[in-house]
């Protein structure tokens, strides 16, 4: 659970509200200005009564009979989730998934903007991705601290992934979004997300499989 205020937001509850500000941006770009706890619901694909039990914890409860403002209810949601002001973020590892991760135009669209890019291939220092030059990871943990870095995104092999998020943590970043296939070890006090697209993948071809 996260502590916001007094109030304690679960764990479920904050991994559905980017879920929600996606249906609220969808909404508000239509001229959509209110909307019901049920049509939200539907279009986040959970139901009413969940949906308002996890709004209930950013003190949100729309009004009997009118529902939620779009956009208040928006700005709530982007304010709970610290995106509403722009984030920076760091991408160490600029091979195919890093360089795509890099040119990735929604991070602008959701409140955060590629800062940094780190890689250790002599090839690709210096040179210039999606706008930014590509740095040292040499000298990652010296770079990234005191440059206001919110998140560091980690896209590079299995074997070196330990390494370079001790040297993220060490710079005092605290948000670390894992894309290598290995599973990190991080102290209490940094929060780490992991994508592991082959797991994913497997659990999509076990499904497959035992589909009737």
């Amino acid at each position: 659970m996260t502590s916001r205020g007094d109030r304690t937001v679960p764990q479920a509850s904050i991994e559905r509200l980017p879920g929600y500000l996606q249906v609220l941006s969808d909404l508000a770009a239509r001229g959509v200005t209110g909307t019901s706890s049920a049509e939200l619901a539907g279009l986040a694909g959970v139901g009413p009564a969940q949906l308002r039990k996890d709004l209930s914890h950013l003190g949100s409860h729309g009004t009997r009979g009118v529902g939620y403002d779009v956009v208040h209810l928006r700005e709530r949601v982007r304010a709970a989730l610290g995106v509403a002001q722009e984030l920076s973020v760091a991408i160490v590892g600029v091979g195919n998934l890093g360089h795509a991760l890099a040119n990735y135009s929604g991070f602008t669209a959701r409140g955060f903007t590629v800062a940094a890019l780190f890689d250790s291939s002599p090839e690709m220092i210096g040179t210039v991705v999606a706008g930014v030059v590509v740095e040292d990871s040499a000298r990652l943990a010296d770079e990234l601290a005191g440059r206001g870095v919110a998140i560091v995104v980690i896209a590079v092999p299995g074997e070196r992934a330990q390494a370079v998020c001790d040297a993220v943590v060490a710079a005092g970043v605290r948000e670390v979004l894992n894309f290598a296939p290995r599973v990190l070890q991080v102290p209490p006090g940094v929060e780490l997300r992991s994508v592991d697209l082959g797991s994913e993948l497997q659990i999509l071809a076990f499904h497959s499989r035992n589909r009737p």
